[in-house]
Protein backbone atom coordinates (compact mmCIF):
# COMPACT_ATOMS: atom_id res chain seq x y z
CA UNK A 1 0.00 0.00 0.00
CA UNK A 2 1.56 3.34 -1.06
CA UNK A 3 0.47 6.74 0.98
CA UNK A 4 -0.05 9.56 -1.62
CA UNK A 5 -0.79 12.95 -0.27
CA UNK A 6 -4.31 14.86 -0.27
CA UNK A 7 -2.33 17.70 -2.61
CA UNK A 8 -3.98 16.97 -5.71
CA UNK A 9 -7.56 15.28 -4.92
CA UNK A 10 -10.07 17.19 -6.15
CA UNK A 11 -13.84 17.66 -5.40
CA UNK A 12 -16.56 17.39 -8.07
CA UNK A 13 -20.22 18.34 -7.70
CA UNK A 14 -22.94 16.24 -10.14
CA UNK A 15 -26.48 16.95 -10.24
CA UNK A 16 -29.27 16.13 -8.32
CA UNK A 17 -29.56 12.55 -7.13
CA UNK A 18 -32.30 11.62 -5.22
CA UNK A 19 -31.64 9.02 -1.58
CA UNK A 20 -32.81 5.65 -1.62
CA UNK A 21 -33.50 2.92 0.35
CA UNK A 22 -30.64 0.59 -0.05
CA UNK A 23 -26.86 1.69 -0.20
CA UNK A 24 -25.56 3.14 -3.49
CA UNK A 25 -22.64 1.77 -5.96
CA UNK A 26 -20.90 3.11 -8.34
CA UNK A 27 -23.35 2.24 -11.24
CA UNK A 28 -25.33 4.74 -9.48
CA UNK A 29 -23.57 7.62 -10.90
CA UNK A 30 -22.29 6.67 -13.80
CA UNK A 31 -24.75 9.34 -15.72
CA UNK A 32 -23.87 12.15 -13.89
CA UNK A 33 -21.97 14.83 -15.59
CA UNK A 34 -19.49 16.42 -12.71
CA UNK A 35 -17.93 19.58 -12.41
CA UNK A 36 -14.95 20.36 -10.50
CA UNK A 37 -14.96 22.93 -7.71
CA UNK A 38 -11.84 24.75 -7.71
CA UNK A 39 -10.11 26.68 -4.86
CA UNK A 40 -10.72 23.91 -2.45
CA UNK A 41 -8.06 24.45 0.99
CA UNK A 42 -9.82 21.89 3.35
CA UNK A 43 -10.75 18.77 3.39
CA UNK A 44 -13.85 17.33 5.52
CA UNK A 45 -14.12 14.48 7.17
CA UNK A 46 -16.48 11.52 5.56
CA UNK A 47 -17.07 8.29 6.60
CA UNK A 48 -19.97 6.55 9.44
CA UNK A 49 -20.15 6.35 12.43
CA UNK A 50 -22.63 4.60 14.33
CA UNK A 51 -25.35 6.16 16.55
CA UNK A 52 -24.70 4.81 20.61
CA UNK A 53 -27.98 3.22 21.88
CA UNK A 54 -27.80 3.49 25.76
CA UNK A 55 -30.20 1.09 28.26
CA UNK A 56 -29.39 1.17 31.86
CA UNK A 57 -30.33 -1.67 33.61
CA UNK A 58 -31.16 -1.22 37.33
CA UNK A 59 -29.95 -4.38 38.08
CA UNK A 60 -26.47 -4.75 36.77
CA UNK A 61 -25.97 -1.11 37.39
CA UNK A 62 -24.14 -1.18 34.11
CA UNK A 63 -24.95 0.63 30.93
CA UNK A 64 -25.21 -1.49 28.22
CA UNK A 65 -24.43 0.20 24.53
CA UNK A 66 -25.70 -0.55 21.35
CA UNK A 67 -24.85 0.45 17.82
CA UNK A 68 -27.75 2.19 16.08
CA UNK A 69 -28.36 4.11 13.05
CA UNK A 70 -25.34 5.02 10.91
CA UNK A 71 -24.68 8.64 10.10
CA UNK A 72 -21.73 9.76 7.30
CA UNK A 73 -21.20 13.42 8.37
CA UNK A 74 -21.40 16.37 8.04
CA UNK A 75 -18.60 17.42 5.26
CA UNK A 76 -17.02 20.73 6.43
CA UNK A 77 -15.06 22.08 3.32
CA UNK A 78 -12.85 25.63 2.95
CA UNK A 79 -12.25 26.91 -0.50
CA UNK A 80 -10.61 30.08 -1.80
CA UNK A 81 -13.28 31.91 -3.62
CA UNK A 82 -12.85 32.13 -7.20
CA UNK A 83 -15.82 33.90 -8.17
CA UNK A 84 -16.46 32.28 -12.29
CA UNK A 85 -15.57 29.35 -10.86
CA UNK A 86 -18.15 26.40 -12.42
CA UNK A 87 -17.89 24.94 -9.46
CA UNK A 88 -18.33 27.01 -6.78
CA UNK A 89 -21.40 28.37 -8.42
CA UNK A 90 -22.94 25.14 -8.85
CA UNK A 91 -21.81 24.39 -5.14
CA UNK A 92 -23.87 27.41 -4.07
CA UNK A 93 -26.65 27.44 -5.82
CA UNK A 94 -27.12 23.33 -4.08
CA UNK A 95 -27.01 25.64 -0.94
CA UNK A 96 -30.31 27.03 -1.90
CA UNK A 97 -32.23 23.49 -3.28
CA UNK A 98 -33.53 21.29 -0.86
CA UNK A 99 -32.35 18.29 -2.73
CA UNK A 100 -29.54 15.48 -2.62
CA UNK A 101 -26.56 16.42 -4.82
CA UNK A 102 -24.29 13.57 -5.86
CA UNK A 103 -20.40 14.27 -5.20
CA UNK A 104 -17.20 12.81 -6.32
CA UNK A 105 -13.49 13.22 -4.77
CA UNK A 106 -11.01 11.85 -6.58
CA UNK A 107 -7.40 11.15 -5.81
CA UNK A 108 -4.51 11.87 -6.87
CA UNK A 109 -3.32 8.06 -6.79
CA UNK A 110 -3.88 7.03 -10.35
CA UNK A 111 -1.33 3.84 -11.71
CA UNK A 112 1.23 5.09 -13.20
CA UNK A 113 0.57 2.22 -15.92
CA UNK A 114 -1.59 0.49 -17.69
CA UNK A 115 -4.06 1.37 -20.70
CA UNK A 116 -6.13 3.41 -19.10
CA UNK A 117 -5.55 3.57 -15.75
CA UNK A 118 -7.82 5.62 -13.32
CA UNK A 119 -7.36 7.35 -9.74
CA UNK A 120 -9.40 6.37 -6.67
CA UNK A 121 -12.71 8.04 -6.12
CA UNK A 122 -15.36 8.62 -3.39
CA UNK A 123 -18.88 8.58 -4.36
CA UNK A 124 -21.67 9.84 -2.22
CA UNK A 125 -24.67 12.36 -2.12
CA UNK A 126 -25.62 15.13 0.15
CA UNK A 127 -27.27 17.88 1.20
CA UNK A 128 -25.24 21.51 0.60
CA UNK A 129 -26.34 22.98 4.02
CA UNK A 130 -24.09 25.79 4.29
CA UNK A 131 -21.92 28.44 2.03
CA UNK A 132 -20.94 31.19 3.88
CA UNK A 133 -18.27 33.42 2.87
CA UNK A 134 -15.65 34.33 5.14
CA UNK A 135 -12.75 36.62 5.89
CA UNK A 136 -9.68 35.97 7.81
CA UNK A 137 -6.77 38.01 9.08
CA UNK A 138 -4.87 40.48 6.66
CA UNK A 139 -2.67 38.29 4.75
CA UNK A 140 -5.52 35.81 3.55
CA UNK A 141 -7.90 35.72 0.78
CA UNK A 142 -11.81 35.56 1.03
CA UNK A 143 -13.08 32.32 1.81
CA UNK A 144 -15.97 29.77 1.30
CA UNK A 145 -17.69 27.27 4.08
CA UNK A 146 -19.32 25.07 2.29
CA UNK A 147 -21.20 21.66 4.47
CA UNK A 148 -22.33 19.23 2.59
CA UNK A 149 -24.74 16.91 5.10
CA UNK A 150 -24.05 13.13 3.58
CA UNK A 151 -27.23 11.17 2.90
CA UNK A 152 -25.73 8.25 1.66
CA UNK A 153 -23.13 5.69 2.50
CA UNK A 154 -19.87 6.38 1.18
CA UNK A 155 -18.63 4.48 -2.33
CA UNK A 156 -15.49 3.30 -2.82
CA UNK A 157 -13.69 2.92 -5.89
CA UNK A 158 -10.36 1.73 -6.30
CA UNK A 159 -7.49 2.96 -8.36
CA UNK A 160 -7.21 0.93 -11.63
CA UNK A 161 -4.58 0.07 -14.45
CA UNK A 162 -8.03 -0.20 -16.85
CA UNK A 163 -5.95 -3.40 -18.12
Amino acid sequence: MSLHPVAGTKLYIGGVLADKATDFVDADFTSQTWVAIDGWEQMGAIGDTAQIITTSLINRGRDIKQKGTRNAGSMQNVFAIVPSDPGQIALIAAEKTVSNYAFKIEFPDKPATGSAPTPSQRLFVGLVTSAQEAGGEANTVMKLNATIEINSNIVPVAADTGD
